[in-house]
This record gives C-alpha cells, structure tokens and sequence, in this order.
C-alpha cells in the first residue's frame, strides 16, 4: 500500500507543471460567453445616440429588466443591466487573459445566481430538454426518490412526442435535407443547467486562482515576489 501511495504521490509530482491546465481550459470556454453575454446587454452592441450612450446598458435590456409583466421586474433596471452588461464584458476579457481572475469571478458568480434565479429557475435543470427517459440525467434522480425527477421523465415523453410532430411535418412540408443540414430540432427548456455549470466553473477559478503558467496573474505574482 505504501508503494502504490508513494507512486502515485511521485506520478502526481511529475505531472504538477501541468496542474494550469484545467484553469486555462476554464477560462477559454467561460471567456467568449461572458463577453458576447456583456456586449449584447451594453449600447455598444446597438446604435447608440451619443458617444456616452454606448457606456450605457441598451435600452430594451434595460426594459427587460425592469419589466413585470414580460421581464424580470428587477428594482434599478438601468443600474443592474449596467452592472451586469459591464461585468460580463470586461470581466470575460479579464479571464482570457487571467488578470484578476479570483476577483473578477465574483461579480461573474452574482450574475449567475441572478440569471439562475429570476429567469432559469422556474424551468428546472435541462437547458435542452430532453427527449428521451431512458438516457435523461433525471433517470438517476429518480432513482434517488428527489423531487420533480419523476416528472422530469414524463416531461421528456412529452418533449418526444411533439419533436416527432415537428419532424413530421417538416417531413411532408417542408425541406427536410434544408432544414437538418445543421442539426435536428430540439426544445429549448431554458433551466438553470448552464448557470449552474457556469458557476461551479467560477467558483473554482476563484480558489485556484487563473493557473500556472498561463495566467498573467501567476507572472505578476511571480515577479512580484522575485523583487
């Protein structure tokens, strides 16, 4: 038993110049949606009327917000689009560089929670829904007794039967070669899936920090502490 733990403790040392990676990996794939998420929430993304308008959050972003009966109802519209529009945009800049990144991963984190809360929340878990019982992530949920697992099963026989409508009418109507060039229908569930992911991801950015290595932070810190 010692010499497994004392071999696995040296195969661990030797792969420690690669412990980076998972960071890096991190930041490529929260960065982009960060920072299409923050220019479509901010006037830049639009026409703006005068050049300090486009510091601004766009205004239908803004009404959405604010909103109580098509939008989130969100009390400050223009302050809390403006916060979430410039949050996303530079703090996903931030990460693909790896500059600030634990700092920039909490402002990240709140907007998660806000999007999972105010508009995934009442959907459920799947950001897709799926078609399919047997191979749901619901099946082991179900199998655990947790609430809502089982109607999460049912939901996908009901997402299954109007898919096959869909394609069906599609078959005998439309292109079918046209319209699956790019891929098969599916229903939009828009739950709480990818917020969840999202911040479990800037969550763990915010402990380990943006990686070694590939961080502008680790060299900023490295030279810091070589004065």
């Amino acid at each position: 038993m010692n010499k497994l733990t004392s071999l696995y403790d040296a195969i661990l040392s030797k792969l420690s110049f690669l412990d980076g990676l998972p960071a890096l990996l991190f930041r490529l794939i929260l960065a982009p949606v960060m920072i299409i998420a923050g220019y479509n929430k901010l006037a830049i993304s639009g026409e703006a009327e005068s050049f300090f308008d486009n510091f601004l959050a766009s205004p239908d972003v803004v009404q959405w917000f604010g909103n109580n009966e098509w939008g989130l109802g969100l009390p400050f519209p223009d302050l809390l689009a403006f916060l979430a529009g410039w949050s996303e945009f530079l703090g996903g800049w931030f990460l693909l560089l790896g500059l600030l990144t634990r700092l920039v991963s909490i402002p990240l984190m709140f907007t998660m929670v806000v999007a999972a809360t105010s508009v995934h929340w009442h959907n459920g878990w799947f950001a897709i829904a799926p078609t399919n019982p047997e191979t749901s992530a619901a099946q082991v949920l179900n199998w655990l007794s947790i609430p809502g697992a089982k109607e999460s099963l049912e939901n996908s026989l009901e997402v299954q039967e109007r898919i096959e409508k869909i394609r069906g009418l599609v078959e005998e109507h439309g292109f079918p070669d046209y319209l699956y060039e790019k891929g098969k229908p599916s229903i939009l569930n828009n739950g709480i899936e990818f917020s969840a992911i999202y911040f479990a991801m800037l969550l763990s950015l915010f402990f380990m920090g943006g990686g070694r290595f590939v961080s502008i932070d680790y060299w900023l810190k490295r030279n810091i502490l070589n004065q």
